[in-house]
């Protein structure tokens, strides 16, 4: 059999939600002159970079529907069961009829079922490689949705480990995994060897220009003067007063761009709301500082709104800033969320939910002054890849420690790590004391993370530790 030159990337969730298996696809593209094809479900937009490359196809398979919330619990198991029954024959029909012959099948993993099983399949019918990428374990990730102690989870979790996940991951002619931590436990639980191939930002990641970041901030001027229920300290600010050729953050003389010395920190976490991320945390926090700023201001909760907004328009700077959480997102928890916000009544810290397109979210990231992350991962062996891109634009992170976060996160060189919203609102004050020109501390860990992750880059992690693999991968089926 010769060779084809050509791949298929697997995706059983939004493609535009799955930017490891997007940079999957450019790399097999870019980097091996593959022609992909990519089979997942549309949704959110992918990249430009993906959508423009000719070497790579996207066939966009039709969403299973959202259970709806009003449905009787007993129902929920038998449509579990039926899903991936349809996912699996539609799969089916794209890998084996729809698309060219591929020399190689990339599959994310989870879920597992039916991907792994459909995949499996189809590499065999058409005598191609089958590699797995392993994000997580399929069961952890159900037990978010269902409850840890739910009856069916564990059924899941027998089945699906001993004869699906495991069975199908074991045929699979080689794996690649995100961390260390995950790569022992496959082999030495599951008896599966991964090479592990680290998330790294690609090169649309990168620290923000002046100029960049002064039109996304006109950009984005009307939706960050809009708050999330009641008027807060950045949408009393108003706009009316607002020069055309300024924003909250920036401002315009000539052609010259500053950023404006009285303006708020702007912190920055990405979320898919789901309940690994308890974005709970991070309310607390933000009323602490809130509350823990006033009462070392020595002021008064009920100090007239006025007098503490007319000093902000006066330009006065305080020794603590104002802050703004910019949270962008999709998901299920998202709604609950903002009406938590709605009921915070909060005099030096505002919050916007916001979605961004691909080409504008790695501008907001190298334009914040801090990032936040509550992933804490279903198995605890995955990293967020969220903070990868965080880093790739030269921005300090504060995160939720868990197992193996520090293989990611290095505690006062790139980030810090926190356990409790108390210890996140001491974060936040140690921090931004002083912002925007005193904060040594947060001005450190920028530093850190400009020299850690800017010489950390997907396309060479991909080059030393994917590419042999898959390379080695195709030609033992060539033989």
């Amino acid at each position: 059999m010769g060779r084809r030159g050509r791949a298929c990337v697997v995706v059983l969730g939004d493609l535009g939600r799955s930017p490891r298996m997007q940079y999957q696809a450019l790399s097999l593209a870019r980097q091996m002159s593959l022609e992909v094809d990519v089979v997942a479900y549309g949704g959110s937009k992918p990249h430009a970079a993906i959508l423009e490359h000719p070497s790579i196809h996207i066939h966009t398979m039709t969403q299973w529907p959202t259970i709806p919330r009003g449905l009787p619990k007993v129902l929920k198991p038998v449509l579990l069961l039926l899903k991936p029954l349809i996912q699996f024959f539609m799969l089916l029909w794209f890998l084996c009829v729809k698309i060219a012959s591929p020399d190689v099948f990339l599959v994310q993993n989870p879920p597992s079922v039916p991907t792994l099983v459909a995949v499996k399949w189809a590499s065999s019918l058409r005598r191609s490689a089958f590699i797995v990428d392993w994000h997580n374990f399929g069961y952890t990730l159900l037990s978010l949705s269902l409850g840890r102690r739910s009856h069916f989870v564990s059924i899941y979790r027998c089945f699906s480990v001993l004869r699906i996940e495991k069975y199908y991951g074991k045929m699979a002619n080689g794996c690649l995994c995100v961390t260390q931590a995950m790569q022992h436990e496959l082999a030495q639980n599951w008896g599966i060897k991964a090479t592990v191939l680290y998330d790294q930002p690609p090169e649309f990641f990168h620290p923000t220009s002046l100029e960049e970041k002064h039109e996304l901030f006109c950009r984005l001027n009307k939706i960050l003067h809009q708050p999330l229920g009641v008027q807060d300290c950045v949408s009393n600010a108003g706009m009316e007063g607002q020069k055309a050729d300024e924003t909250i953050f920036t401002s315009l003389a000539g052609i010259d761009v500053f950023l404006k010395p009285n303006r708020p920190a702007l912190v920055v976490s990405s979320t898919s709301w789901t309940p690994d991320e308890d974005f709970g945390i991070l309310l607390e926090a933000a009323l602490m500082y809130d509350r823990r700023v006033a009462a070392i201001l020595n002021e008064d909760d009920s100090t007239n709104e006025e007098v503490f907004l007319k000093e902000i328009s006066d330009g006065k700077q305080y020794l603590y800033p104002r802050l703004l959480f910019i949270i962008t997102g999709k998901g299920p928890d998202k709604e609950s969320y903002e009406e938590k916000i709605r009921r915070l009544r909060l005099k030096r810290v505002a919050f916007r939910t916001m979605w961004l397109s691909a080409e504008d979210y790695p501008l907001l990231l190298g334009s914040a002054d801090l990032g936040v992350c509550l992933h804490t991962s279903s198995s605890g062996l995955d990293l967020p890849m969220k903070v990868v891109d965080m880093f790739g634009c030269g921005l300090p992170v504060c995160a939720v420690s868990y197992s193996c976060i520090e293989e990611l996160v290095k505690v006062d060189k790139n980030g810090l790590l926190f356990s409790s919203s108390s210890e996140l609102a001491d974060q936040l004050l140690m921090l931004f004391k002083g912002f925007p020109d005193d904060s040594d501390v947060l001005k450190k860990l920028r530093n850190g993370t400009l020299e850690m992750g800017l010489s950390a880059r997907w396309a060479t992690e991909w080059e030393e530790h994917a590419k042999p693999l898959i390379t080695e991968v195709i030609s033992q089926f060539d033989d």
